[in-house]
């Protein structure tokens, strides 16, 4: 099991505003809206240097994205800055209708996503925006997994054509992938090769992954983790490649069991390839209020889940390959 260690543990939030700083600072087109939430969008550097290219919406959601996308028209790249549960659910009608039917170019920067925005519970903790967006026809959807991947994929986002949603969240967390990274849309990272099981993991879970493959090699599993921070559009290839060699996968993500990350893997495995597929995710119910710690453990978000579910879908393919023998 390769190795990976890290020095710091920072907000994926704070990568964003990092991101949209030096998106900028690159590209005089790029300009924000925030629905009154600049301090946890992290905004604030982007607005001191260019406060002309930012405007304050307020708690006006759906104008927001309306707003964004009729500056699209002046070849403006607007980033939309709000919490996910506001960027996705509340505002539904106006994403589908002036955004990804119209086919404009607005970056959706959507943090506090999925359970870990803690305290705030059910009302605020949106488990079904993933599967929300990836319905929409032409929209990238994106959760990637540290700061230095958000502050990445943020950069790539701004110069990519086309509808993106960016999902990201609240608390600090270990920042483990490389700072001068190059992020590729719609490309697969690979962690660690193995041979036993195929784990993809997404988000805030990858992590999780790496941490339950350690435990997985001292019980002799070897298995191969990949992190997945493009959902929409999936690399089709990094995932059949990888099950091809090792027979069975087990999907991780903070988000709804149905419509997420898993339910992308097992469409694509059983129209190719069909394996045992096990699933950590929350199980089609709703959050509660309480620390992102309590709140990932109660809902099996972590590596000791991850290495269960491992055991499980092994158990699986053992016993599916001695009924075909």
């Amino acid at each position: 099991m390769k190795k990976y260690t890290y020095s710091e543990s920072r907000d994926t939030r704070s990568g964003f505003g990092a991101g949209l700083l030096e998106a900028g600072r690159q590209d005089e087109h790029v300009v924000a809206l925030c629905a009154d939430l600049i301090g946890s969008l992290k905004m604030n550097d982007f607005i001191k240097e260019f406060p002309e290219r930012f405007f304050q919406i307020g708690i006006a959601e759906a104008n927001m994205m309306g707003i964004a996308a009729g500056l699209t028209i002046g070849n403006k790249i607007p980033f939309t800055g709000t919490f996910a549960n506001f960027a996705t659910g509340r505002v539904y009608d106006q994403i589908r209708q002036s955004i990804a039917y119209s086919d404009k170019n607005v970056k959706i920067a959507a943090s506090h996503a999925g359970l870990t925005l803690g305290e705030d519970g059910a009302t605020h903790q949106i488990l079904e925006d993933i599967g929300l967006m990836k319905m929409l026809p032409g929209m990238t959807v994106i959760n990637p997994c540290d700061y230095n991947q958000t502050k990445a994929a943020t950069i790539a986002a701004a110069k990519y054509f086309g509808p993106v949603y960016l999902r990201f969240g609240r608390p600090v967390v270990p920042v483990f992938t490389p700072e001068d990274q190059e992020f590729e849309i719609g490309k697969a990272v690979m962690l660690n090769e193995g041979n036993d099981v195929t784990i993809i993991a997404t988000g805030h879970l990858v992590w999780e992954a790496i941490q339950a493959g350690e435990l997985l090699a001292q019980l002799g599993i070897d298995a191969e983790i990949i992190n997945i921070h493009t959902i929409k559009p999936l690399d089709d290839n990094a995932i059949l490649n990888s099950v091809r060699k090792t027979g069975c996968v087990v999907t991780a993500e903070e988000h709804n069991r149905v419509g997420g990350l898993g339910d992308s893997v097992a469409q694509l495995l059983v129209k190719n390839m069909p394996i045992p597929q096990e699933y950590i995710a929350v199980d089609d119910c709703f959050g509660q209020s309480g620390t992102p710690a309590q709140l990932m453990e109660k809902y099996g978000l972590n590596a000791a889940s991850i290495v269960s579910a491992v055991e499980k879908v092994i158990c699986r393919k053992v016993d599916q390959s001695a009924q075909v023998l």
